[in-house]
Formats: structure tokens, C-alpha cells, sequence
């Protein structure tokens, strides 16, 4: 083993088979782990040497590293592991790391020519970030870098990865994607449909909510929101405090369609997964199980439950990480099924996570439908422009990027047409309820409108609303209207970079 390697605590009940013998000495491992302080997730870091390094399995230990939250705790640790086999082909130890060797670290991360993955703004001032807390921890002096300061920032943080598809490049990457249909429109001799409802469901609520992947992807079946948004298409509901970024409850607004999709997964796929799992008996297999007795109603909603001992518990459910979702049950016709909304084909609780692999496999379905296989041959970072851009490529923030991007465009539609404000009556409405801009802002959840220009709007960021829909025409019917924000997009995606669009995609496509 020539480089640093990170292992992680397993959750209970996912150790595997350990030998009898126990491992390095230790005969109950597990105990063992739990009695020195991890917990599932953290990382152990193992020298090239293949001895796990005490000094660092302190710091995993200490209150800088244990209060991030896990998904924190990961992409920390992958990153300093990084950092830790450059300074080994150094001979350098992360203690006596200078500010030069953090420097052409920085240059190689960033800007090095030869350096095939070059990483953006946003990637390096999370590592920044990782880097100080750690030779803060270490009381390192003077700090290799410090994240606080400016020139150990990148001045340009908004993330290269991030994509906008317009509405219908959407119904494209889907029907192709998920749906498994031809260039042609047509379903794909041979197509497996086993999760087709569920994972075209999932997409579809979050491209109408704005929720984040894990926001979305923990949702507790009674949390779908069923109250209808009197004289609207949209039902509301409230995303738990616990798995948010900023820990902060807020209401979320779904379309009526986007609900419809969910429930029809509910009680088809969902309910076969529940059905195959219940006769396999995988549920009596699981190392946990909380059988919920009792929902409340009120302010703050509570969950009440009992264990496989008959121990009871209650949580507020806006205080429930998603982990601890995926342990609640809920008793079923044919005994407990989970309350996770999101199942596994196996009928298990299935991890935000898990969503990535979802649109990777979409977007390679997208890349061999419309791509030629010479086309194919270069990974798609190295592809020319012209060729990235006849394929849509998506990840799960990029239907939160478009869900804002889609909400900015209709709210100023709305304000401009159907409503009829004259300049000084837009004012006046600015002054009572917010522009689009603090609008969308508040659907996301941001504490800052300016981050919503800047990291989820940056296309139209620089653009006047007015010049926005300078190109649209009005009409009465529904229809119409639809058409004219397609032209809208259309034109932001010629004008602006980074917008994915079916014309510039496949030219005019008739759908």
C-alpha cells in the first residue's frame, strides 16, 4: 500500500462476518470502536504503512471533527487524505507542513496543466476549510492556510459542476433516462421498468419543490404533502429542520402532478418492494426497527414509537436525521413496512446518496442514445463543447438550480403580464411581499438573497428581468403561455452559459 487509505465505522449491523479470533487482538471489534469514542461513519486514517495513525484518530475524536455532521465528516476526510499523500511524496508530515507546501498543493489542485481533474472554487474552499481545522487542531504555526482568510479563498466559489436544464430538456433527459425511450420517442425493445415510477417520481418532485436531494430523498410517507393551496396546483408541506443544511424547519410547495407521480409509486413499485421484502422476511432481519404508535398534531408534530424490546421513544419529527427515519415503521395490512417514502427494490430505506447513481446511469443512458460512439470514447470533461451539448446531463442539485431558475422566470411573468404592474406599482408590490429575486430566495431556504444569484441563478444573475421577457409574447390561453416560456428559455440558453435546452441540443426537435 503505497498511499494513505481512509476506512469507516460501519453502522450496526453492517460490520459483516468478523473472525472468531477478532481482528489485530481485539475480539469484539464492534465494542471495541464504540469504547474509544467512533461512531458509524467517522473516518480511520491507515498510513501507507498500513498502522492506523493515532494522531489523527485523535483528531477524528475531537469536538473540532465529532460535531460536523456525517455527510460533513466524509467529504473532510476524503479531502485531507488527499492532502496527506501529497505531503508523503514529500516526506513531509502534515505537522510540519509549510505554507509553500499548501500553495503548490493549491496550484496543483486548481491550475496545474497536467493535472487531469482540476477542481473549481467552491471544491478548493471546502478543502481550504478541512485543512484549517485540522492544523488549527494541531496548533500548526504559522497556519499552513487559513480558510478566513482571502487569498486562501477562491475569489471565484460558484461550483463548475453546476447545470440547468430548461422544462423540456427535463422531459427529454427523463423520457430518455429514466423512461427508456429511442431518439425516436418510442420505449426501448427490452427496457427495464422495475423502478421507472419511482425514480421519474423522485425527479419530478424535486424539479417542482426545489428540495435538496437530501431533503427530498428522507421524507416520511405522511410527510408527502396532500393539503391542496386553495384556487392552485400546488399542495404544501414542511421539510424537516434535521435534514436540511441550515437546520432551519421551512414549508415546501409541490405541484399537484408532481404529487400524483409519488403517490403512484406509493402504491405500485413501493408497495410490490414492501410486499417482496415482507415475504423474503427482511424486515425481521434488520438490526433495528421502531414501530410507530403515534403521530401528533400541533406546532411541533411528534412521532412516538417502540422497539423490537418494547422500549418506547418519541422524537420531534422535525428533529429526525434521516438514519434515524430509515429505522421507523409503520404497521402495514401485512405487518410493519417502512415509513421511508424511498424504497430500494429490495423494499429498504434508500439513502439520499444512492440518488447519484440514479442520474449517472440516466445520463449515460442519454450519452448512448445521442451520442456516436466515437463521441463516446472521450470522458466528458474532455469533450468538446459541441459534443457536451448534444447530450443533457443532470445531477440531483441541478433540478434545485432549475426549479430556481424555472420559479425566476414565472414570477416575473406574472408580474409583468398577467398581473399588469405599471413600474411604480411593481415597486410597491417589491415593498410589500419581495421581488422574484427574495421570492425564490425564500422557497430555497437561503438566509441570502445574494447567494441565490450567485450560485443557483448565476446564468440570468447579470441579465434585467425586463430583457428576460423581452422576447416573449403574451397570450390568454394556458397553452400560450406555456409556449412563451418555452421561447424564453430558449433564449436565455443562447444567450447564456451553462442553460441546457432541446434546441441546442438537437436543433428544433418536435415533442
Amino acid at each position: 500500500m503505497s498511499t494513505w487509505q481512509v476506512v469507516r465505522v460501519p453502522d450496526p449491523g453492517q460490520w459483516g462476518p468478523l473472525p472468531q479470533e477478532g481482528v489485530l487482538g481485539v475480539r469484539d471489534l464492534p465494542a471495541a470502536v464504540a469504547g474509544i469514542g467512533l461512531k458509524p461513519g467517522d473516518p480511520v486514517f491507515v498510513r501507507p504503512s498500513g498502522m492506523v495513525d493515532a494522531d489523527l484518530l485523535d483528531f477524528v475524536r475531537s469536538s473540532t471533527f465529532r460535531k460536523r455532521e456525517r455527510e460533513t465528516k466524509r467529504n473532510y476526510s476524503t479531502d485531507i487524505r488527499l492532502l496527506l499523500d501529497f505531503l508523503s511524496s514529500r516526506d513531509v508530515e502534515w505537522r510540519q507542513a509549510t505554507q509553500q507546501d499548501l500553495e503548490d498543493f493549491r496550484d496543483w489542485r486548481c491550475d496545474a496543466p497536467e493535472n487531469p481533474e482540476q477542481i473549481g472554487g467552491s471544491k478548493w474552499n471546502r478543502e481550504a476549510a478541512a485543512f484549517t481545522k485540522l492544523f488549527k487542531w494541531g496548533k500548526v504555526q504559522p497556519l499552513p492556510v487559513d480558510v478566513s482568510l482571502p487569498e486562501d479563498r477562491a475569489a471565484d466559489s460558484v461550483s463548475s459542476r453546476v447545470s440547468w436544464l430548461t422544462p423540456r430538456t427535463w422531459g427529454l433527459w427523463s423520457d430518455i433516462g429514466l423512461r427508456g425511450h429511442t431518439r425516436g420517442g418510442l420505449p426501448a425493445p427490452g427496457w427495464d421498468s422495475r423502478t421507472e415510477i419511482r425514480n421519474t417520481g423522485f425527479v419530478q418532485l424535486l424539479l417542482s419543490s426545489a428540495l435538496r436531494r437530501q431533503e427530498g430523498g428522507s421524507l416520511l410517507v405522511f410527510e408527502l404533502p396532500t393539503r391542496r393551496l386553495r384556487h392552485g396546483r400546488y399542495c404544501h408541506g414542511s421539510v424537516a429542520g434535521a435534514v436540511t443544511r441550515s437546520k432551519n424547519s421551512r414549508v415546501f410547495y409541490a405541484s399537484v402532478e408532481a404529487v400524483g407521480q409519488v403517490e403512484a409509486y406509493i402504491e405500485s413499485e413501493r408497495a410490490w418492494a414492501i410486499a417482496r421484502a415482507q415475504s423474503a422476511g427482511r424486515y425481521e432481519r434488520l438490526a433495528q426497527m421502531r414501530l410507530i404508535t403515534r403521530v401528533t398534531d400541533g406546532l411541533k408534530p411528534k412521532v412516538e414509537w417502540a422497539d423490537r424490546n418494547g422500549v418506547v421513544g418519541g422524537r420531534e419529527i422535525s428533529r429526525l436525521s434521516w438514519r434515524e427515519r430509515q429505522s421507523l415503521f409503520l404497521e402495514g395490512p401485512e405487518g410493519p413496512e417502512p415509513a421511508y417514502l424511498w424504497l430500494t427494490e429490495q423494499g429498504l430505506p434508500m439513502p439520499p446518496e444512492r440518488w447519484n447513481g440514479v442520474f449517472r446511469t440516466a445520463n449515460q443512458r442519454c450519452e448512448r442514445v445521442l451520442l456516436t460512439e466515437e463521441e463516446r470514447k472521450i470522458t466528458r470533461h474532455l469533450r468538446l463543447g459541441e459534443v457536451r451539448s448534444k447530450s443533457p446531463y443532470a445531477t440531483p442539485h441541478s433540478t434545485r438550480h432549475s426549479a430556481a431558475l424555472y420559479l425566476l422566470i414565472v414570477l416575473n411573468q406574472l408580474m409583468e403580464t398577467r398581473y399588469g404592474l405599471t413600474q411604480a406599482e411593481r415597486r410597491d408590490f417589491a415593498l410589500l411581499f419581495g421581488d422574484p429575486w427574495w421570492l425564490v430566495k425564500t422557497i430555497l431556504g437561503h438566509a441570502d438573497v445574494e447567494t441565490t444569484k450567485r450560485h443557483y441563478l448565476a446564468p440570468v444573475a447579470h441579465l434585467q428581468l425586463d430583457s428576460i421577457l423581452a422576447m416573449a409574447d403574451t397570450a390568454d390561453d394556458r397553452d400560450g403561455q406555456v409556449e412563451d416560456l418555452n421561447d424564453v428559455f430558449a433564449r436565455l440558453a443562447r444567450e447564456t452559459a451553462g442553460i441546457q435546452d432541446i434546441d441546442a441540443l438537437l436543433g428544433q426537435v418536435a415533442r
